[in-house]
């Protein structure tokens, strides 16, 4: 259960993080950036978005079916070996996108985005905690 509970508060994090970059980018106003001096040379780089949707859709998305799969397995909904198998892809795909996007800011981009990292290592800890727990 604890690690359910984790990977739920980590999925109301991701939630939170990408809902305020898509306020801003609705309202055409730049994020803050506390750490970084080039936070909108990623988020308005040509690798903002995949397949015509912009990152933080996507990453609103992947939280949200993040969250409610971990509420689904809290309450024992079942069928639970799949809620399991599903959420694992999810965060092992999401793992991998984290990780090709973080490249793109390291090699490509060369621009660090305090948002965009916070997303990924959000991303890895919800990995870490779900290869620790046998979910």
């Amino acid at each position: 259960m604890t690690a359910q509970a984790l990977l739920f508060t980590l999925s109301a994090i991701g939630i939170s993080e990408t809902a305020y970059l898509i306020k801003k980018r609705i309202l055409f106003k730049d994020p803050f950036c506390p750490v970084g001096e080039n936070c909108l040379a990623v988020l308005k780089s040509k690798y903002n978005k995949i397949f015509i949707i912009p990152n933080d859709i996507l990453g609103l998305f992947f939280y949200l079916a993040c969250a409610a799969i971990t509420a689904f397995l809290v309450m024992d909904v079942f069928p639970l070996t799949l809620l399991s198998l599903i959420i694992k892809i999810l965060i092992g795909v999401g793992s991998l996108i984290s990780f090709f996007l973080t490249y793109l800011q390291f090699r490509v981009i060369k621009a660090w985005c305090f948002w965009c990292l916070m997303s990924a290592w959000t991303i890895w800890l919800m990995a870490v905690i779900l290869l620790l727990s046998g979910i």
